[in-house]
């Protein structure tokens, strides 16, 4: 799993290290694992260091210091390679020394743009982890000439500009090919927008994790703890061991809403999908093995978790419209998901006084109605929305976007964010099949928390493998896959 922890935090530990290390030990450790990596893009590049032509965009903080004595090791090994610094007479004076006397020079005041454009690679080191509001006025050429050079841009632990603790960026930042980040990820790598100012992201041991708290900020499953979460059928199990879901979707105009969302709850291998609606003609002709009933729901039979909400919209039996379809499923005590049209029709005390768990779903629009705010609000400041959310409601919410982002009611569990989101699955539907996968694991027994991640990992997996365009899954890990995800990802 990876783990990403605030500045502070950061901070704290790194003093905790330092305490027990020589003097600028630490700094060493960054910069030997920056060498490293930039070593291995310029030969990847390249097919060599020797001879490579290096830029060091160096501000006076402790980035500026790493990207400095970084530089100094690749010019030992024979790479040209040139400061600009970006606050004369406050560069960090111990990097700058090393650098010179490893032979690199300092670019003249009136040639900074022609380094850069002649580079092979670029570190930027102008601000770290502390930054905020964006580059500095002054650093805003270099930043874009550094981008537009055509040179591999590695940013220094965090990308210049960029809000290390909420991935926010908040004004001009700049754009790296690699991220080369110390000790641990730092939230605003994992989590849109900054995630994009990212790129690649390396992580670099230098020895942090001793001194960093076992409860992060951000965590990120992987591949062993989606296979380790997610339910596995026994010799003992039958459909009702598995989990009966039940479905309340779709309507007269959307008909497809109710196929999909009973696609994913059969796809996330629930023993039973009770479907409830005016769909239920095309759910059976899709799924033969659904078990229909036009409603309401509290008559459809045993379930072991409801999900509500997509396509809603005419009426789910004799005088039971959808807002009283989404009372009735808030009334049981089974865990509910609520997602698309039932949104809407929530009330934030309804659902705070559920004794059973609630999984919300919602989009960044549909985010930003209930808070009631605008839509670009919660897409610039994602970790803020889906947190106030689940405070709000007192419900585990899944914030479905470029980066979807899974909170606990509970402010102490670490908000997860999900690796495998992928723009493919931009695309109408997607969101009904979440819906059913989710809410197929949530009827399984697996938490609200972990049915809601599993669900956005695979989701986004499948979309990938489906695409064909999975940097995250090479082939041969695709075919590698455990059995039990196939039935999910197949």
């Amino acid at each position: 799993m990876r783990t990403a922890y605030s500045v502070e935090t950061v901070r704290n530990a790194e003093r905790e290290l330092m305490a027990r290390l020589p003097e600028g030990a630490l700094m060493q450790r960054a910069a030997a694992g920056l060498a490293a990596a930039g070593a291995g893009l310029l030969r990847d590049l390249l097919g060599r260091v020797y001879g490579a032509r290096v830029v060091v965009l160096a501000g006076s903080g402790d980035n500026g210091g790493d990207a400095l004595y970084a530089g100094a090791r690749l010019a030992r090994r024979g790479a040209a390679v040139t400061v600009v610094p970006l606050a004369p007479g406050r560069t960090h004076e111990g990097g700058l020394t090393a650098l010179l006397a490893a032979g690199g020079r300092v670019a003249g005041a009136d040639d900074p743009y022609a380094v850069l454009s002649a580079a092979d690679l670029v570190f930027d080191g102008i601000t770290g982890i502390g930054g905020h509001g964006g580059l500095r006025p002054d650093a805003v050429p270099l930043a874009r000439a550094a981008r537009g050079s055509g040179a591999v841009v590695v940013a220094v632990d965090l990308p210049s500009g960029v809000e290390a603790d909420s991935g926010e960026v908040t004004g001009e930042a700049l754009r790296a090919d690699v991220t080369v980040t110390f000790g641990t990820y730092k939230p605003g790598l994992l989590i849109d927008p900054a995630r994009e100012h990212a790129g690649a992201v390396r992580l670099v041991d230098i020895g942090l994790a001793p001194h960093l708290p076992s409860v992060p900020e951000l965590e990120a499953l992987q591949h062993e703890d989606v296979a380790r979460l997610l339910p596995v059928p026994t010799g003992e199990s039958d459909k009702y061991r598995r989990g009966v879901v039940g479905v309340v979707a779709g309507s007269a105009r959307y008909p497809g809403a109710a196929v999909l969302a009973v696609a994913g709850a059969l796809r996330g291998g629930a023993g039973a999908v009770r479907y409830v609606g005016p769909g239920g003609d095309a759910v059976i002709a899709r799924f033969p093995e659904t078990l229909v009933h036009e409603g309401p729901p509290s008559k459809a039979g045993r379930v072991q978790a409801w999900a509500v909400g997509p396509g809603l919209g005419d009426a789910l039996g004799e005088g039971a419209g959808p807002e009283a379809a989404v009372a009735d499923v808030l009334a049981s005590d089974v865990p509910v998901l609520v997602d698309a049209d039932g949104l809407r029709l929530l009330d934030a005390e309804t659902v705070r006084g559920r004794t059973a768990p609630t999984l919300l779903t919602p989009h960044a629009g549909e985010a930003a109605a209930l808070l009631g705010v605008a839509r670009p609000e919660v897409e610039s400041g994602r970790l803020t929305a889906v947190r106030e959310l689940a405070a709000r409601y007192g419900a585990t919410v899944l914030l479905k976007g470029s980066t979807t982002l899974v909170a606990d009611p509970d402010p102490a569990v670490p908000v997860r964010v999900n690796p495998t989101g992928t723009p493919w699955l931009a695309t109408a539907g997607s969101g009904d099949v979440l819906s059913g996968l989710a809410g197929s694991l949530l009827a399984s027994g697996l938490p609200a928390r972990d049915a809601a991640s599993v669900a956005a990992y695979l989701h986004g997996l499948s979309a990938r493998l489906a695409a064909r365009n999975a940097p995250l899954v090479s082939d041969e890990v695709a075919e590698n896959l455990p059995e039990a995800w196939r039935n999910v990802v197949g």
